[in-house]
């Protein structure tokens, strides 16, 4: 199964990193936030990839196209352009689709424009600034039971601010940036019927305001729960926030081993 991943927003929010990069190649230890949702997915099985490209998605091509250069040993006579690559990367056998979806393109857009790599297939999709511990096999048979044409993942995520518990103005409880416990925000990582690409009208549709209402008044989006961890890479805040995790080892997205 194809897992499409949006990467060719102008990431505004994160205009320190965007200036130069698109957002999903900005590093989380060292390696794009693209590349640990991509390792999420292949530590299911699912090593297929259509990648939305925009913004800078130059800097996108130029980094799988190098990616074994960047990763391996490797000898190079030359004058004859010869390289002999020493051993092989983790990431073997990742098949990558990067297609142009355009500069200005919307969500919704972007997913129709890469209809004929999709093949007429269920696949699932996701955005490129989100990393999250989602079990994606249970995500699939989620969907499959609900026999509905789209599934979201629903999210709790961190809040912004510290909570406090009160008791006759006295702080009784401080928790630093909890869980939002109170309803759920779209975190993507969708399942999708191909049906769903008729109903994208074309570049200007959004994937939210577009075709997720959609199949919400058609009764046909279905919501997978998910109660792990989930964060978005929206800011300057939040991309520090995701590299100290990594940093200290409590990086609750990596499920897969070195």
């Amino acid at each position: 199964m194809k897992v499409a991943i949006l990467a060719g927003g102008m990431g505004t929010r994160l205009r320190e990193e965007t200036e130069f990069r698109p957002k999903p190649m900005v590093e989380i230890g060292g390696r794009p936030i693209l590349w640990h949702i991509m390792k999420l997915y292949s530590h299911f099985g699912f090593n297929e990839f259509i990648i939305c490209l925009g913004y800078k998605g130059e800097v996108i091509r130029d980094y799988f196209l190098n990616y074994e250069l960047r990763s391996c040993d490797f000898t190079v006579t030359l004058g004859s352009r010869e390289i002999e690559l020493h051993g092989s990367c983790d990431e073997r056998g990742w098949k990558v689709t990067l297609a142009d979806t355009g500069l200005d393109t919307m969500t919704g857009g972007r997913i129709k424009r890469i209809s004929r790599y999709i093949g007429g297939e269920t696949f699932m999709a996701t955005y490129g600034d989100g990393v999250a511990n989602v079990d994606i096999r249970r995500l699939l048979d989620f969907h499959a039971s609900r026999k509905r044409l789209a599934t979201v993942t629903g999210v709790r995520p961190l809040s912004r601010y510290g909570e406090l518990q009160v008791q006759d103005g006295v702080v009784k409880v401080f928790r630093e940036k909890p869980q939002v416990h109170q309803g759920l925000i779209n975190g993507g990582f969708f399942v999708f019927e191909p049906q769903v690409l008729d109903l994208i009208e074309g570049d200007h549709d959004t994937l939210e305001a577009g075709l997720l209402t959609k199949l919400a008044d058609m009764g046909q989006l279905a919501v997978y729960e998910h109660d792990g961890f989930w964060q978005c890479m929206d800011t300057y805040r939040e991309m520090r926030l995701l590299n100290e995790l990594w940093n200290r080892g409590e990086a609750a997205w990596k499920i897969w081993r070195d």
